[in-house]
This record gives C-alpha cells, structure tokens and sequence, in this order.
C-alpha cells in the first residue's frame, strides 16, 4: 500500500502500511527469523535478516522516507553505524572530507581515528562563516554538517552550504538528529543524505538503539551495498520498537517544543545561569534562522552555570526528578555535563574554543508535566548556592 498523503502524524503512523485484509493484524508483527524462503527460479530478491531487508525493516524504511520526502531509507544498529555507512558509501583513500567543527563527538572519532586509517582525510571548518568554502579541496567529497549541533543547538543555514558544495562536486550529508523530521527535514535544504540517531527522537523511549539514512534510491543504495557487507543489521524487534515510537513522533515533539521553551524562558530569568542556548530564544544566534528553517524549537536546553565545573557537578547530584544519564530525546528528561560524555575526547581548551565550557549542562526536556521540571532545575539551582554558602561558613 503507498503511504497516505496529509500531515506528518498520518505518514508517521500509516506510511508503508501493507494492504489491509480480513484477519491480517492492525500492528506489525515482529519477524524474528534469520531467513526466509527462497523463491526456486532466483528470480525474486534474497530475503536475509543481516541484509536488513526482512518485513520489519522494509515497512519502516517505507515510513521514514515518508517522513524525510525521500525516495528510499536504511536502518541500521546505531547512529554511528549509519554515519560510517554514509561515509563509506561516498569516500575512498584519497579523498578528503570537510566537516563542520561543530560535530558530535563520536563523528570526530569516526573521521580522526577510523577513516583516517583508510587514507581518508579529514579536516573541521567553521560552516556558519561565509569563508568555509576556502577549505574545499579538490579531492572533497563530502561536506558534513550538523543541525542543529550538539550541544549549543546552532541552526545552519543549510542551502547555501549545500548549493556550494555541489558546485564542488561535494555530497552533502547532514546529521538532523535534534531535529527530527518533524522540524527539519534537510533534504528539503539540499542534502543529499540525511542522517539520524534513531536512539534519539524517532525512537523516542530510551529503549532502542538504532540509526536510520535517507536520501534518493541511487545515495541510499550505495549505503546498503556497504551495511551488507560491514554488517551493522538492525534486529527486528528493534525495528519494531523503533516503528512504534515513530507512530507517537509528532505529539512527543509538541510537547517537547512546549517544555523546551518554558524552560528555556525561566533559566534566561536566573542569575545562576550564565548563558541559556535555544534557538526559540531572541537570544540564541541562530534564532532568526531557526525561525526560517524549522517547524519547531525542539526540547534540547544548553545551561552554561555561572559556577563552572564545579557549579555544575553540584547542579547534576543535586537533581531528583530529571536523570543525570547521556543520551537524549526520550520521555523523561535527560541531564548531562557533555565533558564527560559526548565531547570527553576533546581537551577543555578544544571544548572552550567551540563554546562548550566546563559549566555547560545539556538538558534533553521531556514530556513530563513543566511546572515539575522547572521545580526540580530550581531546587537543583538553589542547591549550588547552598554549597556555596557551606563553603563559605
């Protein structure tokens, strides 16, 4: 059955759906065999669980693409997985790949300590200043960017970046993850792949991990060529986990929208907090930006303390609602101090130089009622002057 048109909760829920029949179940079941049966003449396609292309995947391929205005999707066993297969699917020795310096930590350590032993090159460039296209080489092949980043939530703008790239030659892959299709589908602004940490927002409840590309039949077909071979399948009842959180995707990024904003709104209000990223904010640098490119603000919250480090450390124990844990985009509200997580591979001066200061705390606001989580970051908050006063005693 083709995907229904309409709106993204419609396409989030019904996309790919098989045609209906009497007796045929209403959820899709979960298919958990290695392999199916052959067909005899050789003519139909292999089905093979490690090739990802069993029920669970081929449904939910159908569904993101929905989402993404894409002609085809690949899921695979995690964020990461699916950028290594991005990339491998467009370089090879010798060709050089120009990233933003606002990448994810994990991404880093893809182009620095793996592609770097292929022959791959890589190099880090500040995409938000009109002066990234110097950096351009002429063995770049792809331009990397990220939108919005991790953690200082900066929002490019994407289509010039994009147009310039392919007037290089360049392919354009964009990590969307704080985004979600919902807010910001980046083939729309001129990627060629778009990816996503499933893990994050399309899964939703913190209990999948999984990472999924999109992009036209051609760039998608080279990623799933190389999956087959590294192998990074998706199980099928991660598949299914995952089908399931997309379904309830556009109501969970209401609500995040929502919360993220009366949290962003009350931390600019408190002399604690030296600096409140959010791009629904005037103050964000970005904001007029995001208010151009996205369909939503997203719950991702930066808290810079005035305190530093040990501001922050203090802030995180103290918390009791919200959960000192890495990760993001799940129900509950996630906390975390990124020098410890997501850019510990970085040295304090390298953090400092891209913003991320030894007080930054990363909030991941849920769905949980606001007026809670405010309560909770302000008792967390008048814990650090606490402290602070014991000292001084």
């Amino acid at each position: 059955m083709q995907h229904p048109g309409g709106g993204t909760s419609t396409r989030a829920i019904h996309a790919g759906d098989t045609e209906p029949r009497i007796g045929a179940p209403v959820v899709t079941p979960i298919y958990p065999t290695t392999t199916f049966y052959s067909d005899p003449s050789g003519q139909d396609e292999v089905l093979y669980t490690r090739y990802g292309n069993g029920p669970n995947h081929l449904l939910l391929q159908k569904r993101i693409a929905a989402l993404e205005g894409a002609e085809d999707a690949l899921v695979l066993a995690s964020g990461m997985a699916a950028m290594a297969m991005a990339l491998l699917s467009v370089v090879q020795a010798g060709d050089h790949v120009l990233a933003t310096d606002a990448i994810y930590g994990g991404t880093r350590a893809l182009l620095d300590r793996e592609l770097s032993r292929l022959g791959i090159e890589s190099s880090y460039v500040d995409l938000f200043s009109p002066e990234w296209t110097r950096s351009l080489r002429p063995n770049t092949r792809v331009v990397l960017g990220e939108t919005p980043s991790n953690p200082l939530l900066r929002v490019l703008d994407l289509q010039p970046i994009a147009e310039a790239a392919r007037a290089h030659g360049a392919v354009v892959i964009v990590d969307a993850t704080f985004g979600s299709p919902v807010h910001f589908r980046a083939l729309e602004h001129g990627a060629d792949i778009v990816h996503h940490s499933a893990t994050k927002y399309l899964g939703g409840h913190s209990d999948v991990t999984a990472g999924v590309l999109a992009g036209s039949a051609a760039r998608i077909g080279e990623a799933r060529k190389r999956a087959r071979v590294w192998g990074p399948v998706l199980d099928p009842h991660a598949a299914w986990l995952l089908e399931r959180g997309i379904k309830t995707l556009s109501v969970r990024m209401e609500r995040h929208n929502r919360n993220g904003m009366e949290v962003a709104r009350w931390a600019e209000t408190r002399p604690e907090v030296a600096r409140v990223f959010y791009p629904g904010l005037p103050s964000h640098p970005d904001h007029q930006t995001a208010c151009r490119v996205l369909d939503g603000f997203g719950g991702m919250v930066g808290l810079e303390l005035e305190g530093g480090g040990a501001a922050a450390d203090r802030f995180v124990r103290a918390l009791r609602l919200a959960k000192l844990a890495p990760s993001l985009g799940g129900v509950e509200t996630l906390v975390s101090e990124p020098r410890y997580t997501s850019h510990a591979g970085m040295t304090p001066e390298q953090r400092a130089a891209n913003g991320i200061r030894d007080g930054f705390i990363r909030v991941s606001v849920g769905i949980e009622d606001a007026a809670d989580l405010i309560a909770d970051l302000d008792q967390a908050l008048r814990a650090i002057g606490g402290d602070h006063r014991e000292a001084a005693d």
